[in-house]
Parts: structure tokens; sequence; C-alpha cells
């Protein structure tokens, strides 16, 4: 497994046989198995894996939060050379934003409702490093966890708006037993926190239960989930929607298809995790 600092280092390796296609795995480190799934989805399906761990500090609009991101580059080089990675990219900050930086790639609507409400800026740090690792990689193809939904659609709506010439592949939610969706945010949990965190997988599980049943009001739906949710006292809601899963506009009359999404507070850790329904 190869390691590169550097633009310049990544595409000396990535060019040295051009004629192989590669799978990228964007990362902000703290790997575990959801993240793992992604870079065993991208080894089955191309020639050459590579990863990024960087800590983006342009999409952390709580700069606290930056700072207590968890990071533990040793282990996750360890885990990702036991998976067969052909290359991981440890760029500096001044790597990626060096001095005169002054570009940002912005989408207009997708990015607004949701985390775009409740994260000022956030989506805007997240299209223009993405963009930057898609033009030094070059990938065919391109990994995310459906986790992070909106992130996910807009991505797809980059990919289509400018013309980026590789596939974006989208990897279910890995869930613990307990059905919490795995975050690298999960560690900072207490452990009465941790207890209550699967409150939001109970939740969707009711609406999407409603839903197979076949209760399509929007407005059911968002109600279920906040009387499961407010039901646990640890947790405090920041947002509950029933969206369109392409336009994440919130739907207000049934549809053949909804994004169930959420975002709770547990004490200072905000955690995310969704469904779609159709």
């Amino acid at each position: 497994m190869q390691q590169a600092i550097t633009g310049d280092e990544v595409r000396a390796v990535r060019w040295a046989e051009p004629g192989l296609a590669w799978g990228l795995v964007p990362t902000m480190g703290a790997l575990h198995e959801g993240h793992l799934s992604l870079v065993r989805a991208a080894r089955a399906a191309n020639d050459r894996v590579g990863v990024s761990i960087f800590v983006n500090p342009t999409q952390f609009n709580n700069p606290e939060d930056l700072i207590k991101y968890p990071r533990n580059v040793e282990v996750d080089l360890a885990l990702l050379r036991e998976e067969g990675v052909d290359l991981v990219w440890l760029p500096r900050v001044e790597d990626v934003y060096p001095p005169g930086f002054q570009t940002t790639v912005s989408l207009a609507h997708v990015t607004q409702p949701l985390e775009g409400a409740s994260r000022p800026g956030h989506f805007d740090g997240v299209a223009t490093v993405v963009a930057k690792l898609f033009n030094v990689f070059q990938p065919m193809r391109a990994y995310f966890g459906q986790k992070d939904a909106q992130q996910v659609a807009m991505i797809q709506q980059m990919v289509r708006d400018l013309n980026f010439n590789l596939e974006i592949v989208v990897g279910p939610i890995v869930r613990e037993v307990d059905g919490l969706a795995m975050s690298s945010r999960n560690v900072r949990l207490t452990p009465e926190q941790r207890a209550a965190a699967p409150v939001l997988y109970s939740a969707l599980s009711s609406a999407c239960a409603a839903w197979e049943s076949g209760g399509r009001s929007p407005d059911d739906l968002r109600r279920v989930m906040t009387d499961a949710l407010n039901a646990e006292p640890l947790a405090r809601v920041d947002y509950i929607s029933v969206a369109d899963p392409v336009t994440l506009v919130e739907l207000e009359d049934s549809a053949k298809r909804a994004l169930l999404s959420m975002a709770v507070y547990f004490g200072e850790v905000r955690l995310i995790d969704n469904m779609v329904v159709e």
C-alpha cells in the first residue's frame, strides 16, 4: 500500500498504469465498518483502490466540532492495508488549500434544507473538497455511504452539472446490532447516550412500518418519528424530514418514494440517520 501527501504524488501513482480502472473512497478517517464496506465494494469493481483521509476544515461550521473530530491515522492505515488498498492520500491542509486559494463549489438548491439549514456553509466545503479529490484521483468510480443521504444527493447533482467523468456508487448504511448507524461520532457518546442513540433507528423503523401499512401522509410520518424521539429523554431533535429523495424538498402530499431523515443531539454529539421508502 502506497501513501502520498501531495496531489502530484497521487497522480504519479494513479497514472503509472493509465489503463487500469480506479475506485476512490473519500473519508475523513476514524474508519469503521461502514467505510470498509465501501472499500470492499471498490475493490470488487476496480483494478485499483484509492482512499483519501482528510479532516476537511471548510465543512465544519462549528470550530469545536473540528477540534473534537476523532483522529487515529495509524489505526486507519492498518485497516486499509488489511483491505488491500493500493493508495492512500493523506494531504495536509496547506496541500488542499494552499495560500491564495479562493475557489468554492456551491450548489443552489439541494444543499439548502436539512443539514444545509442546520450547518451553514457545510456543503460548500464538502463540494469543494470532493471536486478536488475527483480532479486529483480521476477515478472511474467514487464510493459514498447512504447514511449521508443529502451529501450523496449533492454529489450526484454536482457530477451531473459539472460533467465529471465518473460513476457515483452509493453503499447501504451499515448498522450496529442494535440498529445504530455506524458513525465516527459514535465514539464520543457517553455510555448512557450510546444506550439511548438507537432511538433514531426505532423512529425511522416505526415510520417505515406506517408507510408499508398504507400510512403515506408525510405529516403522519413526521408525527410518528417525533413521538418516538420525544419518548427518549436524552434525545434533542434538530430536524425531522419526509422529503423527495432527489430534490430533498419536503413532501406535503403522499408520493411513490420518500426520504425519511433526522438529526438528533445527544449532549454535544449530533447524529444523523435516514431510510428511503418506496
